[in-house]
């Protein structure tokens, strides 16, 4: 089977490489161990050797190219072997188009393949229904554990969180922050530089976008192939517990795993088609910067999108059913960031209904009174449901409840030997969680005994400063425990946080009273979301709040603020009375 051979990475700081030299070109043979081209880094150049024989069918790049890790280079096979499909993806995935056909004889029906593998019934241990980022991590974890692994995707790897989610939401927000960062440089004794004129150019703010997706997407591409995942592009359709179908052929396997993802819902309400009512997929592509907009809940990704088009210069209104934006953080960590979304011209209205969106302008009701908020566009965030295109659940006779799939806590469904991870079944529809629940899923189906901790599971909200959490929210602990302590620490009296130009915030530690087991952590501040790891960790290992109080902590950092605020549960901070 042909090989397909990627730029190597090095180390962990390498990100890209140099093709200096190929010692073998098309049409030659190569041994294992032989020097198959050399490449240059930031730091040295090196040889590396070819890791099976073979013929080189393909050279994908030229001496003195310079690609990103992971994306393919070159492609070894047997002298006759069919590898247009091979090179059809390799090229899509280095954004080339076919140079000339690569001969080869042509298949008989015994011999099809579907893309770049040949698949036959029964040839699987796990198939993957999905590349997103539990699918992709349930395969590659398959392979791991010397499965034979299919995975089938019908569109781009990394589903929607690599490319329309996590990823592409975060790189527009840090533009935003940039743009936050030039406006505000004055107070860091920066002079001489005009920031009123300060904007983003949306077209190159896109295409850096684009090339972080792209990026990642080449890498995830890479690592299925370094495992030896068999990928199948095309939309599934399970036909029973053992057997998919894709491009009209059946692949089979012994387990199915479903992580087909979601989609954004909408509201049943009357919508004028002549109003653009967007969802978050589609406001990723944004080319202008609208003067006004409605988003329309403020939950997560309502108010992510809410703080970057506030931060570009658009009138936002942020119009929720609930009572607060926010309802999943804890509510004095919502209190505060809700102040500062105000104070960047945030207009919020909670406890409304919306009734109707019109040519011109969105409708909603509050405490009996109709209003009406005029706007160029709608952004409407109310939350996603489960993607099963493909998957018939009452056919299969796999268990629904409340419209998502039903699993156990080993992520087995109603069907010994079908598994369900990421939105699909509805737990907790974060990437994260999806990709713990694939190795979870793939390890139960290996006959090692694992399942998952929802309690434990971290969240993560991009605005600045950033809000994370992990845990009970202060009003939970208190219905589970009763008796509970809380530390709080103000970001204010960080030194760190101060030195940076940002004091808003607060670290709040919750713990139950009887062992001091910490039950809820929640940051407000600069680096939250790289910060809640350390809690996330403890509570993993049952820790304490005087177990990390006692752990030393580097000075001057943010980091700090989580080791104060362990002092404080039990009164006795040491920066802060």
């Amino acid at each position: 089977m042909a090989e397909v051979i990627i730029m190597p990475k090095l180390g962990f700081n390498m990100s890209e490489g140099k093709l200096v030299e190929w010692y073998k070109q098309e049409g030659e043979e190569i041994k294992k161990g032989e020097n198959l081209f050399s490449i240059e880094t930031d730091k040295t150049n090196m040889d590396i050797e070819a890791i099976a024989d073979g013929v080189v069918r393909k050279l994908l790049i030229k001496e003195g190219e310079q690609i990103p890790v992971t994306l393919p280079i070159a492609i070894i096979g047997s002298k006759d072997e069919d590898i247009e499909d091979v090179l059809s993806v390799a090229l899509s995935e280095l954004g080339k188009e076919p140079q000339g056909e690569v001969s080869a004889p042509t298949p008989t029906p015994q011999e099809a393949t579907v893309n770049e593998a040949k698949i036959s019934n029964r040839d699987f241990d796990i198939l993957v229904i999905g590349g997103g980022p539990g699918g992709y991590v349930a395969a590659i974890k398959g392979a791991q554990l010397g499965k034979k692994v299919a995975l089938i995707e019908k569109s781009k790897l990394g589903g929607t969180c690599l490319n329309v989610g996590c990823i592409p939401t975060k790189a527009l927000l840090r533009s935003a922050e940039a743009l936050k960062e030039v406006k505000d440089s004055a107070i860091f004794g920066v002079v001489d530089v005009d920031t009123s004129k300060a904007k983003l150019d949306m077209s190159k703010v896109q295409a850096r976008k684009q090339n972080v997706i792209d990026q990642l997407v080449g890498g995830v591409g890479g690592l299925l192939r370094a495992n030896g995942v068999k990928v199948v592009t095309g939309e599934a359709k399970l036909l029973d517990r053992n057997t998919a179908e894709v491009n009209g052929e059946k692949i089979s396997s012994d387990y199915i795993l479903i992580a087909t993802g979601s989609t954004s819902k909408s509201l049943p309400i009357p919508i004028n088609d002549k109003m653009e009512v967007l969802t978050s997929s589609e406001m990723l592509n944004l080319t202008k910067i609208p003067k006004n907009i409605a988003i329309i809940g403020g939950g997560v990704i309502g108010i992510e999108f809410a703080y970057f088009m506030a931060s570009v210069g658009t009138k936002v209104t942020i119009i929720e059913f609930l009572d607060r934006i926010l309802p999943m953080v804890d509510e004095e960590i919502t209190i505060q960031a809700e102040t500062m979304l105000r104070k960047m011209g945030i207009e919020i209205h909670t406890s409304a209904k919306i009734t109707e969106i019109t040519e011109k302008a969105v409708v909603f009701e509050k405490e009996g009174k109709i209003s009406r908020i005029p706007v160029e566009k709608v952004l409407m965030s109310v939350g996603r449901e489960p993607q099963l295109v493909g998957i018939n659940c009452e056919e299969l006779n796999i268990k629904m409840k409340n419209g998502v799939i039903w699993v156990d806590e080993t992520l087995q469904t109603s069907v010994d030997n079908i598994y369900a991870i990421g939105d699909v079944n509805g737990k907790v529809m974060l990437a994260h969680t999806a990709s713990m629940e694939g190795i979870v899923a793939v390890e139960n189906i290996c006959g090692h005994k694992s399942v998952m901790d929802y309690m434990k599971i971290p969240s993560a909200i991009y605005i600045q400063p950033e809000i994370a959490s992990v845990g009970l929210t202060e009003k939970q602990a208190k219905e589970q425990y009763g008796a509970i302590s809380v530390g709080r620490f103000p970001m204010v009296a960080n030194g760190k946080s101060k030195v940076q130009g940002e004091e808003t915030g607060i670290v709040k530690v919750i713990t139950e009273s009887r062992y001091g087991e910490i039950v809820g952590v929640h940051l407000f501040c600069i680096h939250a979301t790289d910060m809640i790891s350390e809690a996330v960790v403890t509570m993993k290992l049952e820790g304490t709040a005087e177990e990390i109080a006692m752990a030393v902590h580097p000075h001057p950092t943010v980091s700090e603020a989580i080791h104060e605020a362990m002092h404080a549960v039990s009164g006795k901070a040491i920066h802060f009375v």
